[in-house]
């Protein structure tokens, strides 16, 4: 990709300069060219006019340049241009920069490692190498990782080691991408150097620390265990990425260093595998990425996604695999194929550590499956294949053999009927259904079936159930031959199914006496007739037919030789086939026995029986006794051959002496013995071992601090260490936020906010009103679920399951109900004084003023003691309430008319109810509905008696 842009930033300065018309002209032709041919003709006659010129001595530079770079087009085409090979070498020695990098970026375009002409620019790439213009260092790095091969990286390999503590950035960054390349293509001649990548990882620029995580992913793939001290460096790592600590030149999308993020976590799954202590310092992180990480964007998407790839990789806890599913919740509900695809396969990467989270999520795994998007729906069948079991294996497997017969794929088709084989032969219920399964994965996918699961499906019918009853085992038998014979008469089968058919019509056709001898016969030399070509399916189907008659001889009974089976035989015994002939033959001979040597050369169903087979070879004891008499060689075991030098027995050992500086030696040969070094060197600098611990050097938390975070730390809120603590998870559903902007995290929630204690007065709706109609629109947003999806989740996921998810929904207004008559009761009598318990802490009250909360000081009723002295007895007649009890103002009956109405009990405790005597402006009146209208936020009005259920319902 870096090359393409080169090139064309370069055809950019080419048509800038005004010398590269013909280059364009060139370029326009072939976009306007109509057919393969006519752009072949093009192309070949621009490369006869750069060859032409080519041969010119005196080229100038600038033209040079253009010419290599019309080569490259022409070879990105897919046409030969290697006459201007050598030219394109020899502009990457030239002094110039922009000469010089074109040079390289043609020579790297026009050679691989291999090629004959590499040898001709190792000098000038170790020339440019120690330059001094960084820019040609980068050059020089850039074409060492597309053409140094193995023999020539120690030519380089010194030089770019060096490169790693260059001032500049970038030649480090590149630096690293060459040891990595060289890890790749050799990974021995780098070993000793894998402290280097340690190294950079603690690297200033984060550039070079990004290059480095692709390297150590390469080792930490292939062991892990030497890298598990860099754990805490790489959470480290990740928790100032995170933090918005690198500068902002690396955000995309609004998010920091994105990709950085994914190669740390996927570091991370796998140093975590399996490792409760090396996981227990990665939760923290990943929960905090959980919750900070948008996603509005596919690049928060991408960053949640593999977040939970790390989850589903670590060592599991409760905390962090609740974020990971309500990640995955968040995939599965979306609109987007694409995030659906993302959130089936984290589905099943999360349901090997807890195989009941797919039930929460069945409806939308159904959905997936039936969506016409063909993608979305394979990804669902692995999914479906993951959490296979007894109970659904039916309807599973049912399910892939019809989406198996509408596809085309041959290469998925195999996997489908691989999986479906795999499935029945692990889960299935019965014997019966296996062998109905197994015939319709023959007959659909046909020859791309494993020939291995034909003769598994052979030997379970042979064997049978495996127990002693005789009875089912031949109802087994019976059915299989049955329905094959009714499959025989489709027109078009597969090799191998017919293979299976033949073996088990002569085999158990003629067992249970419900076919005759000659209709089974019949039946074989029709399949051999119908596959003539087929030299396999003709053996099989002659061995059947010997087999019958063998077993009708045996049994004494005459079997009718039919035409048809009498032409087949003659038929095979003039085949080019030698194992054709060789059958026929063995059916001639077999015919002219007796039934008791018949039964015992054929017996009946004994086609699972044990062979004892004697590896000893008693019977030639006497034949090698003789020979070692005679002087041969007696034989030696390979375990002998391997072990022991002289392994000849005292008794052979005058006939045969074995001389071990001439005799073949079987072991491996020696690895090479590493060279002294040499006397200049110290010995403690020979070790090639990395020093894990002393090389790596520890990540400070303010590494990337920007110079605007060091103005804003950070402070851990209250509610923050009370959830860990105790371990609680806030549900901000329907709360309003109290920082940013105004808005509510769900707004279609019902509200259980203290306006449910309001009355109804003026005509203003009651708050079981409002809680009535959120029902309803609660009810109409729940979308209703078919009859044919209950009963497909019914069978995938449980009875149980479904009827939980299905009645979840019916369940849950209830619930909510029963809560709003509860809220809105009675309050009990003012006779019985009731103190209540001190209510538990609320993990939302950050020592900062709330807005429903009822301020200690109210400015306003202070100000109440200056209307007079009638209102400054009101208040101070009225007796205070018993501790802990806060009775909720009635904020609406402010503004009526009516007058209060002065409750008798009430009135006998001393309580004094205020009641309006006449119309016209109160000043006491209007200061309390300035308190409240200050208090609630809003000035609520009789034109809008809706307002309050607007704001709180």
């Amino acid at each position: 990709m870096e090359q393409l842009k080169s090139l064309s930033r370069e055809l950019a300065m080419g048509s800038q300069g005004g010398s590269s018309k013909e280059f364009l002209d060139l370029v326009k032709s072939i976009g306007e060219a109509r057919s393969k041919s006519e752009e072949d003709r093009i192309i070949l006659r621009e490369l006869e006019t750069l060859r032409r010129r080519l041969s010119d001595p005196d080229i100038p530079r600038r033209k040079m340049k253009e010419y290599l770079l019309r080569l490259a087009y022409a070879e990105m085409l897919g046409h030969d241009a290697s006459f201007g090979y050598i030219h394109a070498v020899k502009m990457a020695h030239d002094d110039n920069i922009m000469l010089k990098r074109t040079g390289y970026l043609t020579v790297a375009l026009f050679l691989d490692d291999g090629h004959d002409l590499i040898i001709l620019i190792v000098n000038t790439i170790q020339k440019d190498l120690r330059s001094d213009n960084y820019l040609v260092v980068c050059a020089a790095l850039v074409a060492v990782c597309k053409l140094i091969n193995e023999e020539t990286i120690p030519a380089v390999l010194p030089q770019v080691v060096e490169l790693l503590n260059h001032p500049k950035e970038a030649v480090r960054k590149k630096a690293v991408m060459a040891l990595h390349r060289f890890h790749q293509k050799s990974p021995s001649s780098v070993s000793h150097l894998v402290s280097n990548f340690r190294k950079r990882l603690c690297d200033n620029d984060p550039g070079v620390m990004g290059a480095t995580l692709c390297p150590l992913f390469d080792l930490i793939s292939d062991d892990a265990s030497s890298y598990k001290d860099l754990v805490v460096s790489l959470v480290s790592i990740l928790k100032q990425v995170a933090e918005k600590r690198l500068p902002t030149a690396y955000d995309y999308h609004h998010m920091p260093a994105p990709f950085i993020q994914i190669k740390l976590l996927k570091i991370l799954a796998l140093l975590g595998s399996g490792d409760k202590q090396a996981s227990n310092h990665m939760y923290a992180v990943l929960t905090e990425i959980f919750r900070k990480c948008e996603s509005s964007s596919n690049i928060g998407n991408a960053i949640l996604y593999e977040c939970v790839c790390c989850v589903s990789s670590i060592y599991p806890n409760p905390k962090v695999l609740d974020a990971a599913i309500e990640a995955t919740s968040k995939f599965l509900k979306s609109e987007s194929h694409n995030l659906k695809y993302m959130g089936i396969d984290a589905l099943g990467r999360l349901i090997r550590i807890n195989p009941d989270i797919v039930e929460e999520h069945q409806l939308a795994v159904i959905d997936c499956l039936e969506d016409p998007d063909d993608t979305l729906k394979r990804k669902t069948f692995e999914l479906l294949y993951k959490m296979t079991k007894s109970t659904n294996v039916e309807v599973i497997v049912d399910r892939m053999i019809d989406y198996m017969i509408n596809i085309t794929d041959n290469h998925y088709k195999t996997e489908i009927a691989s999986r479906c084989v795999e499935l029945a032969e692990q889960f299935a219920p019965s014997n019966q259904w296996f062998i109905q399964i197994m015939n319709k994965v023959f007959e659909h996918a046909g020859d791309l079936v494993n020939p291995r699961v034909a003769h598994n499906l052979m030997r379970l019918i042979a064997e049978g159930f495996g127990e002693d009853d005789e009875g089912a085992d031949t109802q087994l038998r019976s059915s299989a031959v049955a329905s094959y014979l009714r499959i025989l008469g489709e027109p078009k089968l597969p090799s191998l199914f017919l293979q299976v058919i033949c073996w088990v019509l002569g085999e158990y056709g003629t067992a249970d006496g419900r076919h005759s001898a000659s209709y089974i016969v019949g039946k074989l030399c029709d399949v051999a007739e119908a596959h003539s070509s087929d030299d396999t399916v003709k053996a099989y189907a002659v061995s059947a037919i010997m087999k019958i008659f063998a077993f009708e001889l045996a049994a004494g009974r005459k079997v009718e030789m039919l035409p048809e089976c009498q032409t087949l035989i003659d038929e095979v015994l003039a085949s080019h086939s030698t194992d054709l002939q060789q059958r026929a033959y063995e059916f001639q001979a077999l015919l002219a026995l007796s039934p008791q040597a018949i039964e015992n050369v054929m017996p009946p169903d004994a086609s699972c029986e044990d062979i004892e087979i004697e590896t000893s070879l008693p019977f030639l004891s006497n034949y090698i006794n003789q020979a070692i008499e005679n002087g041969a060689r007696p034989y030696i075991s390979e375990s002998e051959r391997l072990g022991t030098v002289n392994t000849i027995t005292p008794a052979s050992a005058s006939h045969y002496q074995q001389d071990p500086a001439h005799s073949l030696r079987f072991e491996a040969y020696e690895l090479p013995k590493p060279r002294a070094p040499p006397p200049s060197i110290q010995p403690s600098s020979t070790s090639s071992l990395p020093t894990i611990s002393s090389d790596l050097v520890p990540v400070s938390e303010a590494t990337y601090t920007t110079r605007e975070e060091q103005h804003n730390p950070k402070v851990q809120t209250l509610a923050d260490q009370i959830s860990a603590e105790i371990g609680v998870r806030l549900k901000l559903e329907g709360v309003q936020k109290k920082w940013g902007q105004q808005t509510y995290s769900s707004p279609s929630a019902p509200s259980t906010s203290s306006s449910s204690t309001q009355k109804a007065t003026n005509g203003m709706v009651t708050s079981d009103t409002i809680r009535q109609s959120s029902l309803d629109s609660w009810k109409q947003q729940i979308p209703e679920v078919s009859a044919e999806k209950q009963r497909l989740a019914a069978s995938l996921f449980g009875k149980k399951a479904a009827e939980r998810k299905t009645q979840g929904s019916t369940r849950r207004p209830a619930k909510e109900s029963q809560h709003a008559v509860a809220t809105s009761a009675p309050e009990p009598p003012e006779e019985k004084v009731v103190v209540p318990a001190v209510p538990p802490p609320d993990l939302l009250d950050l020592n900062e003023p709330s807005e429903t909360a009822t301020p200690t000081i109210d400015p306003f009723k202070q100000l109440e003691g200056l209307l007079g002295p009638a209102a400054g007895s009101d208040v101070a007649s009225a007796p205070s309430p018993s501790v802990g009890a806060v009775k909720t103002p009635d904020l609406m009956s402010m503004f009526t008319d009516t007058p209060s109405i002065v409750d008798s009990k009430s009135s006998d405790k001393g309580v004094v109810s205020s009641t309006i005597a006449k119309k016209g402006p109160n000043v006491k009146e209007a200061l309390q509905k300035d308190a409240t209208a200050r208090q609630v936020g809003v000035t609520p009005s009789g034109n809008n008696p809706n307002l309050f259920k607007d704001l709180l319902g």
